[in-house]
């Protein structure tokens, strides 16, 4: 195209800006720049893909632990269900074990009506009433043994005692039950003398508890024991040697320093151990 000559009056024209070129350098970072974010636009895509894949294979194996824990709890109530109710653990058999007083054959006829019963369902404390309506028993412990038996231990009673009553005579323990009633005195156990069989009285309580401090190979020598007071409790032994025993303290050091009196002084006719630290063996 050809240049139109300037007319004279024409404006001067305006010279052209001129950007000026951008340095290789600067090109080159900025598309750096451009890489390195699309890079870590990828990486964050590739990390947030991966979480979601982790987040959801931990809840699948979750999942899959619950469902698990689950089965095993329904199969295991499954299996004590029917070993609960199967009829091979049903009760066949009672065991009566430390009975000497007490007839094994009562205590098992008293618990029949539990026998069918599966041994699970067991009523213990049925059985327990039932023992509990026996009064030679003192206390008692049950133990189940599958398939079907159920074992009753018991603990008796033990007399110490002879007591009068009225034309007989009652073997009672240290707590005043009665083990058993004669109408002649039984062997082997002194006689509490009392004004009157009154078991809770602290006359009967004091002699009891000198009785029971006796050692039970020493309890057969001593024929007759009277409290006339808690603290005035005398002894007759079956030698017709009396025995001021005093109260109820100490009434074990008594005991062994009686026993050792009595094999060293037998030819007295008294004791007096009511101070065991200062004996008196009397004429």
């Amino acid at each position: 195209m050809r240049r139109r000559p300037r007319a004279e009056g024409d404006a001067e024209p305006t010279p052209r800006a001129h950007r000026p070129a951008r340095p290789a350098s600067a090109a080159t970072g900025d598309a750096e720049a451009r890489r390195q974010l699309r890079r870590a636009r990828r990486e964050r895509q590739r990390y947030e893909r991966q979480e979601v894949r982790r987040f959801t294979q931990r809840a699948r194996r979750r999942r899959a632990g619950l469902l698990g824990t689950l089965g095993a709890f329904l199969v295991l109530a499954i299996v004590v269900g029917v070993a609960v109710y199967s009829p091979l653990l049903a009760l066949r058999t009672v065991e009566v074990e430390g009975a000497d007083r007490v007839s094994p054959s009562s205590i098992q006829a008293a618990l029949s009506d539990q026998v069918g019963t599966p041994l699970p369902l067991v009523d213990l404390d049925r059985v327990g009433d039932e023992l509990r309506a026996f009064p030679l028993i003192r206390s008692y412990s049950t133990e189940s043994r599958p398939p079907s038996t159920l074992v009753i231990r018991i603990v008796e009673r033990t007399p110490v005692a002879v007591i009068q009553s009225g034309a007989g005579f009652d073997l009672v323990d240290p707590a005043g039950v009665t083990i058993e009633r004669a109408t002649a005195r039984p062997d082997g156990y002194p006689l509490i003398d009392l004004p009157s069989a009154d078991f809770s009285s602290p006359r009967f309580r004091a002699a009891a508890a000198v009785l029971v401090a006796l050692p039970a190979d020493f309890l057969p020598q001593v024929d007759s024991i009277q409290a006339r007071t808690t603290d005035d409790v005398m002894l007759t032994l079956r030698t017709g040697k009396k025995v001021l025993w005093g109260s109820g303290e100490r009434s074990a050091d008594k005991a062994q320093v009686l026993q050792a009196l009595v094999k060293a002084r037998g030819d007295v006719g008294s004791y007096d151990v009511s101070a065991p630290d200062a004996p008196v063996a009397g004429p």
